[in-house]
């Protein structure tokens, strides 16, 4: 199973491919779907298992599409290293 079988943007897919990624990881495959959909997820994985990519791409995915210059994304960092990859 790979990242097309989510139905991404062309644009996320674009990037998806640019970044070398191949086959989703366990966290994406379960976080993904839900988060396409509106749902809200709370996941829980080691360091390296793809979790950013696993919220930040059906969020990419969503602020495709919609009204521009109003916050329509919040992304609330737990550790230290992602908030400071964010400044």
């Amino acid at each position: 199973m790979g990242f097309r079988t989510f139905n991404l943007h062309t644009s996320v897919m674009a990037g998806v491919n640019a970044a070398g990624y191949k086959i989703p990881t366990p966290i994406q495959l379960k976080a993904i779907p839900p988060i396409l959909t509106g749902k809200d997820v709370m996941g829980l994985a080691q360091t390296g298992t793809g979790k950013t990519a696993a919220f930040v791409l059906p969020i990419l995915n969503r602020l495709m599409e919609g009204q521009r210059r109003i916050v329509r994304a919040l992304i609330i960092s737990p550790t230290r290293e992602l908030a400071e990859c964010a400044v």
